[in-house]
């Protein structure tokens, strides 16, 4: 009797997780397929739909993001996915569409911008090919695709732990936060330019020092028209080639930046929760903020709410009983 064959042990293992971005018309033709297939929906927080299936969910998130995962996840991308919604086999071939990607390059982005509770958080990350190859593999994508803050933690743990990998935060407590604000000329994208120049200064002599060369270049995720941090690292006198564009968490070392920026203003945020006698505080600076911001003012009186939140706020404001301050109007010659 012939012995069964053995299966190659050094054959890659089929991908269990695969994020793409798609356009509107593409998420809806998606949905419809699943729907029409009466695949079973399920909740996810910021999605347009989530489905599964036997052994593959497919989730499309309101940014445009596509997560597939489960063990039937390369068979559903390679007979659905792109015959029928992308007509473009890109499975595998990161590396032909995306050479940038596994350069040595910088990425960086922040959390907390747009909270009225917790810190602003500029984060650097500084990456080689071989480590995105390996994030890729363990799901690291936009922060703002990852449903769960334990996802986060779990993912930036993994980051960090990358032999070679050069990592920087740049945050401050909230009173501080408040103070620095008002020093920009209470200007928050000057801030924050401050912030990423201060990370990127940091990371690269030590991934010089560590690669025995600097990164090739650097990508930033567009938050101004201006190049505010180009123009604060001339001030620094750093030569360096960083580019930014709007959506670059695609990128997966801009991704990572996104994830350890999120990781450190989760932390914060559960560290200011415990200190005002909270189970959680919101994210956002919604009707639930504002709540929540009002029960801390009574608790605490008006002049300590800048522990806690952003005073430039409208929500900071309201919640103290005070006046939003008029948004200046352009001077227009008559």
């Amino acid at each position: 009797m012939a012995k069964k064959a053995k299966p190659d042990s050094d054959a890659p293992a089929p991908r269990a997780l695969y994020t793409i971005t798609l356009t509107p018309e593409q998420i809806k033709k998606l949905g419809d397929w699943c729907s029409r297939k009466l695949w079973v929906p399920f909740p996810v927080e910021y999605s347009v739909f989530a489905y599964k299936d036997d052994k593959v969910n497919v989730v499309a998130y309101k940014s445009g993001k596509l997560v597939i995962s489960g063990k039937k996840t390369e068979d559903f991308v390679t007979n659905v996915l792109e015959p029928e919604i992308t007509k473009e086999a890109l499975l595998g071939y990161d590396e032909v569409h995306h050479p940038d990607w596994y350069e040595d390059h910088a990425g960086l982005d922040e959390s907390g911008k747009g909270d009225l509770f917790g810190p602003l958080v500029s984060a650097c990350v500084i990456a080689t090919g071989d480590m995105v190859r390996s994030w890729k593999e363990d799901g690291v994508r936009d922060s703002k695709a990852i449903g769960s803050d334990r996802a986060i933690l779990d993912l930036e743990k993994k980051i960090r732990k990358t032999p070679g990998v050069i990592v920087k935060v740049v945050f401050t407590n909230m009173e501080k936060y408040n103070t620095l604000y008002r020093q920009f000329g209470n200007n928050l994208n000057k801030l924050l330019a401050w912030y990423h120049a201060t990370a990127l200064e940091d990371c690269l002599p030590r991934f010089e020092t560590e690669h025995g060369k600097l990164p090739d270049w650097g990508l930033l995720d567009q938050f101004s028209k201006s190049p505010l941090v180009q123009t604060e690292l001339k001030k620094r006198k750093i030569k360096f080639d960083l580019r930014m564009r709007t959506k670059a968490e695609s990128d997966p070392v801009v991704a990572a930046a996104s994830i350890v920026a999120r990781a450190a203003y989760v932390r914060a945020m559960k560290n200011l929760a415990d200190e005002a006698g909270e189970k959680s505080l919101p994210k956002g600076s919604g009707a639930q903020a504002k709540e929540v911001g009002i029960r801390l003012v009574e608790k605490f009186g008006p002049a300590a709410f800048g522990r806690f939140a952003k005073l430039h706020f409208r929500t900071a404001y309201e919640c103290r009983g005070m006046e939003p301050p008029k948004p200046k109007t352009a001077w227009v010659k008559r």
